[in-house]
């Protein structure tokens, strides 16, 4: 396996991590909507969206440094439900078991772009160093990419950091080049029967039906009486308003929960980005993937694809 480490998370954490039958590992690159298919899956799995505790509980993100790992394993040992288990970890940088479900989810890179920006400006990076500080670990700074002062830039300038940035991906924790690589490490894998992939905006277009389809491929049963409450508890209102419970702390401090659902849309790029910007974020990308899965993270037909094989949840042939 790939080694992924970062200032936030080490992929070495899943080495000697021992699956069970069924267990879900919810993968994609940050701000990509991570958090809402930790609800979704919630959700389904216990079947109610009166969860008794909180996401970061109930779904525990194992390669997290902030936290030690022998503490995460035992939590997640102790958990009777079925498992489903947060990282940003590319596929290549997992335990492949062909007991458990790898699901990721895509969204497009440029409202990656802006919302990972909002982000930044949302973090208290000096929290960070302490957070990594109390549980032993050095600041991590040599980790930690030369990111221009968020208060201090524009959306834009923001962006294009982002999408220029030529950090290698082993040790990125978010740009264009991570973005791509990491959903290309599962588009490549897509015909496997245990790989779903997700687009964000089908969630956004059809939430219902993509939960349904989701329930159908990790064999779930969900009563009907029970769809319109969890479909409900799954939209982005309902979840902004229980950002408390919901967004992950664990050393990586915000300065305010809701914000980290800052808008949650699609197309926000084209209120930041000018024509100079798209062009040069066209060449970056056409150079960092290829032609079908630039295709599907854009949200376009995808060549050899069925109107809704490729989009939501990808089926094996």
């Amino acid at each position: 396996m790939v080694r992924y480490q970062n200032v936030v998370w080490d992929s070495a954490r899943w080495d000697g991590f021992a699956f069970r039958d069924n267990d879900i590992v919810i993968s994609t690159p940050p701000k990509s909507g991570t958090t809402w298919m930790q609800m979704i899956c919630a959700l389904l799995v216990f079947g109610t969206p009166e969860l008794d505790t909180d996401m970061g509980e109930l779904s525990p993100w194992l390669d997290l440094v902030m936290q030690p790992r022998e503490a995460v394993v035992t939590a997640l040992q102790a958990q009777r439900h079925r498992r489903f288990i947060k990282t940003h970890t590319p596929l290549t940088g997992l335990p492949f078991d062909p007991r458990v479900t790898y699901l990721c989810v895509g969204r497009d890179p440029r409202d990656i772009g802006i919302s990972w920006g909002n982000h930044l400006a949302n973090m208290d990076l000096k929290a960070v160093r302490q957070a990594r500080d109390a549980v032993g670990l050095p600041a991590g700074d040599a980790l930690l990419p030369a990111v221009p002062p968020a208060e201090k830039t524009s959306e834009r300038d923001r962006f294009r950091y982002w999408m220029l940035d030529a950090t290698p991906v082993a040790v990125s924790g978010s740009s264009l080049r991570f973005t791509l690589h990491h959903l290309a490490t599962f588009w490549d894998a897509r015909d496997a029967s245990n790989v779903i992939l997700v687009h964000f905006d089908d969630l956004k277009a059809d939430l219902p039906g993509e939960m349904r389809r989701l329930a159908q491929r990790l064999d779930i049963t969900v009563p009907e009486s029970a769809w319109p409450s969890l479909e409900r508890a799954a939209t982005f209102e309902d979840m902004r308003e229980h950002a408390s419970r919901l967004v992950p702390d664990s050393g990586l401090v915000k300065r305010d929960k809701k914000r980290f659902f800052n808008r949650g849309v699609s197309g926000q790029w084209a209120e930041v980005l000018g024509d100079t910007d798209l062009r040069e974020y066209s060449a970056q990308a056409a150079e960092l993937a290829g032609p079908d899965l630039l295709d599907w993270v854009h949200h376009l037909p995808v060549t050899g694809c069925a109107d809704s094989g490729c989009r939501m949840v990808t089926d094996p042939p």
